[in-house]
This record gives structure tokens, C-alpha cells and sequence, in this order.
């Protein structure tokens, strides 16, 4: 297998597993932990395996005090806001309505880029802005009695903030990708952000009833902490230095395909052609609001 086609199975192992991820927080949260909880195990275990990596492959260890603004900055959206709003608003509705909402965050990036740093907008991209978001209004108006999700419509609003916390995460954290390499912001914002985000989440994490896991729990709780935060993470990064970040972004589009099958085949969601509609418009949008990007 030469390395073009070790880069394109890293980033699809990479959403496929960010993919499953959106079942396996369902089935131990909250009936075997708090989303708080999960989200100090997952926090934690990737900082402390971000930086054994370092250990085994050392590298540039400090930041400049020039960047120590934006490193918290990327701490803030891109771990606290975007891991605490994205587990509890998982908890509360479905699979598949979480991952179809966070394909919004592309759609995001476009208008806080133009925003933040002045990136272009043309009528392409707001109406990939507009079908987008006419699609995700629709997921989160249906009405959808499945039994995955005890408050699909809060559930929603969450995801949807957190999708925008990420959008912010990943326009402010470019000037720093292109300073660092991709593996030390990524230690550093987990570390920073973790520092900000352990303390709140602890009490949660001290609550656990540990005594009631069995094999399947811990299973879902290391896939959860170690494949879907730290492997995934290093798969996409290897992606994007292999092929780029176009061509690795562009598995995006896969994540919600494979979480509804998964969800399906082993959560027993469903389907409906309402959620089929949303789903067209939010991927139109998407691909709409970085039609240029792609060519270019």
C-alpha cells in the first residue's frame, strides 16, 4: 500500500470512527455516565497521550508568548465549548441529527472566516448559508418521537453550538498550524483547554458508579477516550499532511452517511424522508458555501 492510499484509509478510518462515535457516547451516557464525566475521561486521556507521544518522539516543547492569546483562544472553542456543548447535546437527541448538524460546520468556517479575516463572500456561499441552515432548521423543528433522544429539540441547539465553536476553533487556529506543526497545537490546545475544562467536569467524573460497568462499558469508554479523540485525531492529521487539508476535509461528507447506518443498525434510530430532505440541504450547503475552495 504506497502512501497516498495509507492517507485516504487513515482519514476514512478517521470518520468512521468519529462516525460510530455518535452511538457508542449514546449508549453510556447518561444511563452509566454524565456527558460532564465523559468529557473529563476523554479530555484527560488525550492530553496525557498527546504528550507520551511528544516523550517518544520529541520535538519543539514551548509556545511563544506572542501566540499564548490565540492557543487559549483555540483551548476554549475548540475543547471546552466544543467538547462540553457536543456530549451533552448528543445525550439529548439523536445520532443521527448530531452528526447531520455538525456537517454545518463548514458552512460556518466560510462566514467567521469572512468575518474574522476578511475571506471573500459571493452568492454562492450565502446561499450555501442559506440552504444549510434551512436544513438544519428542519431537523430541529421535526418532530421526531424516536426513543434515542429524551430532548431532541435541546439536543439539537446544542450540537449547533457546538458546531459553531469548532467553526471559530478552526479559522483562529491556522495562523498557529502554519508556525507549528499540526501535532503540537493539537497537544497545546487540548492541554490548555483541558485545564480550563477538567475542574468543571471532576465532580461529575467523581460521581461515576464505576461499580456498575461491565466489559461493554469500559469498551465504549476506551473507544470513546482513545479512538474517537487521540487515533482520529492523529489519522486526520496524517491525512492532511499527506494529501491536504481539502482533500481530508472532504471526508467529511462520509461521517453522517456512516453514523446513520451505524445508528440504524445497532441504535435502532430511523430514517424518515424529512431527515433525508434536511440531509440534502445541509450537504447542498455545504458544498455550495466552498464551491471555489474545491476547484481551487
Amino acid at each position: 500500500m504506497n502512501k497516498n492510499t495509507q492517507a485516504h484509509a487513515a482519514v476514512l478510518g478517521a470518520n468512521i470512527i468519529f462516525a460510530a462515535n455518535y452511538s457508542i457516547v449514546k449508549f453510556i451516557t447518561p444511563g452509566y455516565m454524565q456527558p460532564f464525566a465523559i468529557n473529563f475521561v476523554r479530555v484527560a486521556s488525550s492530553i496525557i497521550l498527546f504528550w507520551i507521544l511528544w516523550l517518544l518522539k520529541p520535538g519543539k516543547w514551548g509556545i511563544q508568548r506572542k501566540d499564548i492569546p490565540r492557543f487559549i483562544a483555540c483551548g476554549i472553542t475548540g475543547v471546552l465549548i466544543n467538547q462540553i456543548f457536543f456530549i451533552k447535546g448528543l445525550s439529548l437527541t439523536t445520532s443521527i441529527h448530531s452528526s447531520l448538524l455538525s456537517l454545518c460546520t463548514p458552512i460556518f468556517i466560510t462566514f467567521i472566516a469572512a468575518w474574522l479575516i476578511n475571506e471573500s463572500l459571493n452568492w454562492l456561499k450565502i446561499a450555501g448559508l442559506a440552504l444549510g441552515v434551512f436544513g438544519a432548521m428542519l431537523l430541529i423543528l421535526m418532530k421526531d418521537n424516536n426513543h434515542t433522544g429524551s430532548n431532541v429539540l435541546l439536543g439539537d441547539i446544542l450540537v449547533i453550538i457546538n458546531a459553531i465553536s469548532y467553526a471559530f476553533y478552526l479559522v483562529m487556529v491556522r495562523p498557529l498550524m502554519a508556525s507549528y506543526s499540526a501535532i503540537h497545537v493539537i497537544r497545546w490546545v487540548f492541554t490548555i483547554g483541558g485545564i480550563i475544562m477538567l475542574p468543571i467536569s471532576a465532580p461529575a467524573f467523581m460521581a461515576t458508579n464505576w461499580h456498575s460497568f461491565e466489559f461493554t462499558q469500559w469498551a465504549a469508554l476506551f473507544f470513546i477516550a482513545v479512538g474517537a479523540t487521540f487515533l482520529a485525531y492523529l489519522f486526520n492529521v496524517y491525512g492532511i499532511g499527506k494529501m491536504g487539508a481539502s482533500a481530508t476535509g472532504a471526508y467529511i461528507y462520509t461521517q453522517p452517511v456512516f453514523a446513520a447506518i451505524i445508528a440504524m443498525l445497532f441504535a435502532g434510530e430511523h430514517f424518515s424522508l424529512i431527515k433525508g430532505i434536511a440531509a440534502l440541504l445541509i450537504f447542498s450547503g455545504v458544498y455550495l458555501a466552498n464551491f471555489k475552495r474545491e476547484l481551487s
